[in-house]
This record gives structure tokens, sequence and C-alpha cells, in this order.
């Protein structure tokens, strides 16, 4: 008997296998464009679709599938961007990206305990971090296509060109636009052990109810922003200033004593979540600048948690 990969002769098909090879770079693509694994889990589909959509003789006519592929799903996104922000009007409260848990905890955490597919493991690095992400929201579609596929993926700005609809000086001008806003919201990058060490630092105050030692690790500016997608209590707008930031963390301290605070990686750097009977229901992200927390991103959301559930 044969499978949909294996033809008449139990030979492995290798068009398909090199078809199918490509879904982990347009998982990662997804991801980072739109900020949504579960979004990017339905580019990806859309994509094949159309793919096994089209006859064969016009399958084998594609010169690269894997640049049709990826031209496919840059449009898909590109149309989703373009909807998210109506979409985003509506959304009860901040709206912050899905967090992503560490690898390890990726595959032990999948509901069910199934096995994590390794081709939907998207790849951590700095165009991931929740920081970068939360940028990537206030750039056009246009700018965050033009920035990912060509910095991120290395595609020529010729190819961008093809996806977004524009001439290839008029998607080098994007790129550039795009990294302006990148570089005006990044401070100077703090080491990843120093940032675990603040972390925890301000997971022990936190644990204390220590306000006068959660205010020595925020800076004055910090922000922290929820989100809580109208399914579960959630502040509904930014908390700013460093003070401020740390009576809340405090006050929620007080009201849920049965919180378990643990030190996690989220999105490839160091992070927090906090859990209820063993499940969690809260996942922080923070950005460090030297040493003060300078953003605390809270996702409380359970929709965009279902990768850290642990039963």
């Amino acid at each position: 008997m044969t499978t949909p990969s294996e033809p008449a002769g139990g030979r492995t098909d290798p068009s398909l296998s090199a078809i199918m090879s490509e879904r982990r770079q347009l998982i990662n693509l997804g991801y980072r464009l739109l900020g949504s694994l579960a979004d990017a889990e339905d580019v990806v589909q859309e994509t094949y679709a159309r793919w096994y959509g089209m006859s064969q003789q016009q399958r084998e006519a594609i010169e690269s599938p894997g640049a049709w592929l990826t031209k496919v799903a840059g449009r898909i996104c590109l149309d989703l961007l373009g909807s998210a922000r109506a979409r985003r009007e509506r959304y009860v409260g901040e709206w912050i990206p899905e967090p992503l848990p560490d690898r390890r905890e990726w595959i032990n955490g999948r509901p069910g305990g199934a096995t994590a597919d390794p081709a939907d493991r998207v790849t951590l690095d700095e165009s991931i971090t929740m920081a970068f992400l939360v940028v990537l929201e206030s750039m056009t579609p246009a700018q965050r296509v033009a920035l990912i596929l060509h910095d991120v993926f290395r595609y020529s700005f010729a190819e961008v060109a093809e996806i977004v609809g524009r001439t290839p000086t008029a998607c080098r001008q994007l790129a550039s636009s795009a990294r302006r806003r990148i570089r005006a919201s990044q401070a100077p990058a703090t080491p990843t052990a120093r940032q675990a060490g603040i972390i925890r630092d301000f997971k022990q105050a936190w644990e204390a109810q220590d306000i006068d030692a959660l205010i020595g690790l925020l800076d004055p500016d910090a922000t922290a922003i929820a989100d809580g997608g109208g399914l579960v209590s959630a502040v509904l707008r930014p908390i700013e200033g460093g003070e401020q930031v740390a009576r809340y963390a405090v006050d929620i301290a007080g009201r849920a004593p049965d919180l378990t605070i643990l030190e996690r990686t989220v999105n490839g750097q160091p992070g927090l979540i906090a859990q209820q009977n063993g499940v969690t229901v809260m996942v922080m992200a923070f950005d460090v600048a030297g040493d003060r927390i300078k953003h605390i991103w809270a996702v409380r959301n359970p929709e965009k948690l279902r990768l850290w559930t642990t039963g």
C-alpha cells in the first residue's frame, strides 16, 4: 500500500517532499508578519490549497515551487494585514502578538500530549522577540512585508515587488523606513544572562510584594500592557510609569495569592509565566534596557496560550 508521498513502487515523490519542506519557512514568514501562529497556520493551509488546486501541468510549469509558495503566502498575509486593523479596532483592550515558548516546552506542552511537528517550529532569533513584533504592529502592511522578506528571509527587492505590487525602488524605500522605526525603538541590547538576572529579581520582588524593589528594577518611564481579549479580566489600557506598574503588580499578587510564577523563555528571551492549579494563565515578555525593565507585555487571552497548556 502506498501513501500520498509514496507513488506506485513505494518510491517517495521527490516533488511532494520538496513542496512540504517549504512548510517551515512559510510558518516562520506567517508568524512574523501576522503575530499569530494560528493565523500563520491558516495561511500555510491556504497556500498549499492553492498549489494543489492547480493542475499537474500548471505545477510542473513553475520553475521554483518554493518561491511560488512564498509569493502566495506573502500575498495572503498582505491581504490579512489589510483587514487586521479593522479587526484590532473591535478587539477588547490591547492586542499583543501570540507568545511562543521554548521549543522543549512547546513539544512537552502540546494539548493532549501530541508531539510537535518539527515543521511547525518557528526559528527563534532577533526578528521574533516580542519587542520586535510589537514595533512591526506600528508599520503599514507593505512596510512589514518588505522588511521581513528582504531583511529576514533575504529576498531581493525585485522579488518583494512581485508580492507587494510595487516597484523594487518603492520596496527598498519601504524597508528603509521600517528599519528606521526599528532603530528608533530599540535600546542597546542587554546580554541575555543579564536580562535573565533582572527578570529573576523582578519575580522575587513580585512574589515578596516588595514595591520598592520593583520600582528599582523598572525604568521610570516603564509601560505594562495586558491582553485579555475580552475573555478574561485584564487592564484595558497601558499602565505608564515605573511606580504605577510596580503598584499594579503588587495589587495582582495580593488579589491572586495562589499564583505560581515561573521563569520561562518567551519568544527567545527570558520571561515569566503565571500558573493557577498547574495551568498557565499568563505569559509575560519583557524589554530590558540597560539594567532596567522598559516594557512588560502580559498575555492573558487563553486563545493565545494554547502552546503553553500543560494538561
